[in-house]
């Protein structure tokens, strides 16, 4: 009998080896769909990440990704380790030569910051692009993990998305209940911007307890005038604006004495960076809000209004 009949097949062991290193390999492939619909595939988890916006930025920081950032926008300031990221622009003009010449392996977008042209160009040069448009609280969370999966940091995203779930269910607990309070929330002055209820910043005016007056206008962020909105009549105006301080513009209003927001004293400023950016600090934005329209019940007067 020959010997060879119990002796494994050189290329049994060789073909071993290849479906091992196919099944490595499908392991590692990372497989995802953004919130436009595009499915992003990477061969390995990203470690050169150019981000598109502020809110991004803090994101990354907070799925311990920071350290993969090679370029960003101005604005992006938090937390402290972000002010040392290459700067390629801002979120609404990117530079991109600049962008290209870091060469990314990921490019994460804001679809309504950065907008359809500059994200078709981006793909069009054949750049990964992860492309983000959170709409309601919860999407944060979802955002997290994605940004945690794309960066191979599963457990640090997972923690975070739980930590501020849990935040926001503590939030939506306190005020499910509250008595509703009409908003005027006031992006900018001239034009007058506000927002509609598409928005996510209308969802934490819902979150607590607020009915905002413009959640019918047509788009995301709708051009008013000052007369509609002495004709709803808010209980509350919350105003944001550019900077960190309070805008000369959010005081304006008491030029009509008989709007209620006026008459009571609930003219607010709660800082962009707390509430106009989709990351975790939107919470921080939406306990002000909510202490605001806490304030605004508390405090409407019972007599009539002339």
């Amino acid at each position: 009998m020959s010997g060879n009949t119990t002796s494994p097949r050189p290329w049994l062991a060789l073909l071993a080896i290849l479906l091992l290193a196919v099944a490595a390999t499908a392991r590692a492939e990372i497989r995802l769909v953004d919130d436009l619909g595009h499915t992003l595939v990477l061969a390995e988890p990203a470690r050169r990440i150019v981000s598109l916006a502020p809110n991004i930025t803090e994101s990354l920081f907070a799925v311990g990704a920071g350290k993969l950032i090679v370029a960003t926008v101005n604005y992006s300031d938090y937390p402290e380790a972000a002010l040392a990221i290459p700067r390629i622009g801002t979120y609404d003009k990117i530079n991109r030569e600049s962008l290209v010449a870091m060469d990314p392996d990921l490019v994460i977008a804001w679809e309504s910051g950065n907008g359809p042209e500059v994200i078709d160009h981006l793909r069009r040069l054949g750049l990964p692009v992860f492309v983000t448009e959170p709409r309601r609280l919860e999407d944060i969370a979802s955002l997290l993990r994605n940004f945690a999966t794309l960066t191979g940091l599963d457990a640090q995203g997972r923690q975070a998305a739980d930590t501020f779930t849990a935040r926001l269910d503590h939030l939506r607990g306190l005020y499910s209940d509250a008595e509703p309070v009409s908003v005027f929330y006031q992006v900018w002055n001239q034009p007058l911007l506000t927002l509609n209820d598409g928005h996510l910043i209308a969802d934490v005016i819902r979150l607590c307890g607020g009915v905002n007056i413009f959640a019918d206008a047509g788009p995301l962020v709708p051009v008013v005038n000052t007369e509609t909105v002495l004709r709803a009549d808010p209980d509350v105006i919350i105003a944001s604006g550019m900077g960190e301080e309070r805008p000369d513009w959010v005081d304006a209003w008491r030029r009509w004495p008989s709007l209620r927001a006026a008459q009571n004293d609930q003219l607010y400023f709660i800082p962009p960076s707390l509430v106009q950016r989709n990351s975790t600090r939107i919470l921080d934005g939406a306990e002000l809000m909510c202490r605001y329209l806490n304030q605004a019940r508390h405090s409407a007067t019972e007599e009539p209004r002339p």
